[in-house]
């Protein structure tokens, strides 16, 4: 109803309904545009690249991986590895960026380095909370 350009989890679906009416042809270069151009599974046209730097040790294996086609990637001169991810979304990074722990630093921009932290945060409450209650039932 929107006109707009849509991506839907084929297993999130779960009613469909077929109209009489011919699918709207869209070029190749737009569909490029909107679902490609950010990172994940956010379409829209990327417009703000996280910037990250991987410690020298996790370089290795970061620098093997294709994150986007449009990544740009270079080691730095003392072995660390960054990387520069044009996005829209920041939601799937924020998942994805704590995978690598320690090892990696957001850069940029800041509200992406802010949303990280908060998520970081937000898993160390739940651990804490864990240890705590543990802690008291061992006590107890």
């Amino acid at each position: 109803m929107a006109k707009g350009l849509r991506s839907f989890s084929v297993d999130r679906i779960r009613r469909a309904t077929e109209h009489d009416e011919p699918a709207r042809d869209v070029p190749d270069v737009d569909l490029d545009e909107h679902f490609a151009s950010s990172y994940g599974i956010f379409a829209g046209k990327a417009n703000k690249t996280a910037v990250l730097r991987f410690s020298a040790e996790r370089a290795r294996w970061v620098a093997d991986e294709r994150w986007h086609p449009r990544q740009v990637a270079q080691f730095l001169t003392d072995g660390r590895f960054e990387l520069k991810i044009p996005y829209r979304d920041p939601r799937e990074l924020v998942g994805d960026i704590p995978r690598h722990g320690g090892e990696v630093e957001v850069v940029e921009p800041a509200v992406l380095r802010n949303a990280v932290e908060a998520a970081l945060q937000h898993a160390l409450r739940q651990y804490a909370a864990e240890r705590d209650v543990r802690q008291q039932c061992e006590a107890g």
